[in-house]
């Protein structure tokens, strides 16, 4: 049986006749990481703000790490780490300072807040940096240390809304290879993120908020199929094949010189199974075979009616 770290039932928020959520469900299974997405003004932030217990929700049954998230408040605190869109550290401490500081709020004995300091340092590749102030490190640098200080607490689930926005390309797949190793040791990851590449990568589920409406979910494969224009191209070895194909199928975009066959399809593994079987019946053989599904860009056009914006 799974175990759920999140299970949220018609999770409702307003401000005044504002509807930031309109009923939305949520099921998020331990050690997996779930990803949020939708334009500005969507709810995702607001969705995590309740979550993490930090507003109340107008309506909805919650439970988180597996605490009721009303009644047993203290609980789901003590089981979840958060790292917001803007990085929580004191600039004018050092990298050390700012997590022996944390390992004090959480009460860790002094011995114990000093090791699990170095051991994170070490973890997060900061310790040539330790002692210096927060105010010299890079962006990169200051998002690894802020999620470095979440994990002082050794949280079960952690929160991490847009964590890469305003870094550059390396200092995000940095953060990425954290977040992966951080599931691979079992911590749950609930992500609401902008950027449609870094959901890709990450996220084992998938949900589109808009409107304050979930209104879609799945994985990244499934979907991507729920928009046309999916494909599968296929290469012959020569003409005389190409033409066979074309014969035996009935439909596509063959293209001569390239000697390819464009085949519209949702490139699910029945859809592929069933065109090669078709062939294989012809004894028309492939040299290769490609796959093409419209990326998470196309789906949040689709779904949502307008571009994904573009990350400040």
């Amino acid at each position: 049986m799974t175990t759920l770290a999140i299970a949220a039932q018609d999770l409702r928020k307003s401000y005044g006749d504002k509807t930031v959520l309109d009923g939305i469900d949520l099921t998020v299974p331990e050690g997996t990481v779930f990803a949020l997405l939708g334009p500005n003004g969507a709810g995702k932030t607001t969705t995590v703000q309740i979550l993490s217990t930090l507003i109340r929700a107008d309506a909805g049954a919650v439970r988180v790490a597996g605490h009721d998230l009303v009644r047993e408040a203290d609980e789901v605190r003590g089981a979840i780490g958060v790292t917001g869109q803007y990085s929580a550290v004191d600039r004018l401490l050092t990298g050390e300072e700012n997590l022996i500081l944390m390992a004090d709020l959480h009460h860790l004995p002094r011995r114990e807040g000093r090791r699990k300091a170095a051991e994170l340092l070490e973890r997060f590749d900061l310790v040539d940096a330790a002692r210096k102030p927060v105010s010299t490190y890079s962006g990169g640098m200051q998002r690894r240390l802020d999620l470095a200080m979440t994990l002082v607490g050794d949280p079960r689930l952690i929160f991490l809304d847009e964590p890469t926005t305003g870094l550059d390309p390396r200092s995000r797949r940095a953060l990425w290879q954290i977040v992966r190793d951080l599931v691979r040791d079992g911590v749950t990851i609930f992500l609401t993120t902008q950027y449609l590449e870094e959901a890709d990568e990450l996220a084992d589920r998938i949900a589109l908020l808009d409107h304050g409406r979930l209104i879609a979910e799945g994985t990244a494969e499934e979907l991507k199929r729920l928009i046309p224009g999916g494909h599968i191209t296929l290469t012959f070895a020569d003409a005389a094949l190409l033409d066979a194909a074309v014969s035996a199928l009935g439909v596509g975009v063959p293209d001569a010189d390239a000697l390819t066959l464009q085949v519209p399809g949702d490139g699910s593994v029945r859809a592929v199974r069933e065109l090669l079987a078709a062939l294989d019946a012809r004894s028309i053989d492939v040299a290769e075979m490609r796959v093409h599904t419209p990326d998470l860009d196309d789906v949040f056009l689709t779904l949502t009616g307008r571009p994904k914006e573009t990350p400040r």
